[in-house]
């Protein structure tokens, strides 16, 4: 099965306060969000991370990721330059790719669905016109869901510090209804 996070910021003490995370510190943080990543991922899970992984030191970050189950992969988010510049080890060595943006096309019952994967948050997007999904973190669920376009935020501060299924962003693509913001006109 495939499932989309961002956001985790694991070991930033800040984003606690920023977010209003409901933990007492980073320990916590980080140990509810690796029960609930384990709770219904398995081994056998592909897993994009659309970007802010982490802020712990890069061996803490390892064993942490050590931790996780799944085949994981990394859409590059503006706190991630420090892990990627100076450790990238710490992703190459566990087999983790990274990109800065990332299309791919899953099944979905037996139809291809068009995602774009990007850590911030796009109005347009290769395909927007034709159906394609673009799922994103960054804004941490502060920016207004928009029910014509179909874009979602999959970090963790907006399914209750969950990893979201693919079957649970179908749903939600599902009740969405397409408009276009830009000449692309219609689909």
């Amino acid at each position: 099965m495939l499932f989309f996070t961002s956001d985790l910021h694991l070991g930033h003490h800040n984003i606690i306060k920023y977010c209003s995370r409901p933990f007492k510190d980073i320990d916590e943080m980080d140990e509810k969000l690796i029960e609930n990543w384990n709770e219904i991922i398995t081994e056998t899970d592909e897993v994009y991370i659309v970007g802010d992984l982490s802020f712990r030191p890069p061996e803490r970050t390892g064993q942490i990721l050590d931790r996780l189950r799944g085949k994981k992969t990394l859409i590059k988010g503006n706190h991630d330059k420090k892990l990627l510049k100076k450790y990238p080890y710490v992703l190459s060595d566990r087999g983790i790719a990274v990109y800065d943006l990332l299309e791919i096309a899953p099944l979905i019952g037996d139809q291809k669905q068009p995602i774009t994967l990007c850590h911030y948050p796009l109005e347009v997007w290769n395909h927007s016109h034709q159906g394609s999904w673009m799922l994103h973190g960054h804004s941490h669920g502060t920016l207004p869901d928009n029910p014509n376009m179909l874009r979602m935020d999959v970090g963790v501060d907006c399914d209750n510090y969950w990893p979201m299924p693919i079957d649970l962003i179908y749903h939600k693509m599902s009740k969405k209804k397409w408009k276009p913001v830009d000449h692309h006109g219609t689909r």
